[in-house]
């Protein structure tokens, strides 16, 4: 244990430099989060999913929820019947603002990362996309831990948006898989927390309205991760891994048919749209035969939407795929893709 325990001090010496928690404006946090940002951070469709995830985690009758890292507002549905939500941060017109709160906290975590609450205070703990800005996430998880009740759960979301001044290092120079990475150490890094447990939604289309709608860019990714603290009692209800809409679902015997037809139809079983012609590379690892496939490259396919989180439960993280047919072999089967980018500079216009 004495050795491994050596190793795994090595590998965060490695991974976590001396300024890997320093950020490029290390001016009072106070100062800069005085400055009112009613904005949101997330596109609407982003926001949705945020909501969704949250109504579906939280199951507490009546919880007492603490919103670690608060602003105006802190995306918790109406559906969820909260006893009280206490709202951490250092925006005061924005906390005032914050309907969902029925008190709120300034107080800034980087500077002082113990928590004001006493112990087994909480049901669950919210941050949402501000853990980028923590420069002391290994005190502030495990200020968490101690301040959320036994079977309390700690719900991190974060995506790929942030103020770069304030971002730490690290944070900065990661991907985004290598980010999933670096909360799921920072939960580790608590005895107190059981395994994690992950959510992801990437690809979907923004909203008609949206500003960057026109220029194909998708949704904003949204990553959630979540443990709860060892001791839940017994009997109580398990929290149900949400299930992120991808589309209205094809009832099966529609969905056999489409296969049916797709020689006919080119047309991909899972959203209707018409397939396109893709050239394979010519590569000495193409494993085809033949000199076309076709692809659906709707980037709002169902198929598609839900891979990112099949893949991921796999351990194939930062992948999904699409739906290819075969022509010469009358067979429908997958082709992974890393984006949504990927596999395009390959279509064939047809006349």
């Amino acid at each position: 244990m004495a050795g491994r325990n050596a190793i795994q001090e090595k590998v965060h010496q490695w991974v976590y430099s001396e300024d890997a928690f320093q950020r490029l404006d290390e001016t009072d946090d106070t100062i800069f989060y005085k400055t009112d940002r009613f904005v949101s951070h997330l596109d609407r469709t982003a926001l949705d999913t945020v909501e969704q995830i949250i109504g579906t985690l939280i199951i507490e009758d009546r919880p007492v929820i603490l919103d670690l890292m608060a602003g105006w507002d802190s995306h918790i549905p109406e559906s969820v019947p909260a006893a009280e939500v206490v709202g951490l941060g250092l925006n005061e017109n924005e906390l005032k603002s914050n309907k969902a709160l029925t008190r709120y906290i300034l107080h800034d975590i980087n500077a002082d990362p113990t928590l004001p609450f006493g112990d087994n205070t909480f049901d669950v703990v919210l941050n949402t996309v501000s853990v980028d800005y923590m420069t002391r996430p290994f005190q502030v998880f495990a200020e968490t831990a101690r301040v959320l009740k036994p079977g309390g759960m700690l719900l991190v979301i974060f995506s790929n948006r942030m103020f770069p001044q304030k971002a730490v290092k690290v944070w900065k120079e990661s991907t985004e898989e290598e980010r999933i990475i670096l909360v799921e150490d920072f939960f580790k890094s608590v005895p107190d927390f059981g395994e994690t447990q992950l959510v992801v939604s990437k690809g979907k289309p923004r909203p008609a309205d949206d500003k960057y709608a026109h220029l194909g860019i998708p949704s904003d990714p949204i990553y959630a991760m979540w443990a709860e603290k060892k001791g839940a009692p017994q009997g109580r209800r398990k929290r149900r891994v949400p299930i992120l809409s991808a589309g209205a679902p094809v009832s099966p015997s529609e969905f056999e048919e489409r296969k049916r037809q797709v020689k006919k139809t080119l047309q991909c079983p899972h959203c209707g749209e018409r397939m396109k012609k893709w050239k394979i590379p010519q590569t000495p690892f193409t494993e085809w035969d033949n000199e076309f496939m076709y692809i659906c490259f709707n980037d709002a396919c169902p198929y598609l939407l839900r891979g990112w989180g099949v893949m991921e439960s796999q351990g194939n993280r930062g992948f999904s795929y699409r739906m290819m047919y075969n022509p010469d072999r009358d067979v429908l089967l997958p082709v992974p893709v890393p984006n949504l980018r990927a596999l395009k500079e390959s279509i064939v216009e047809e006349d």
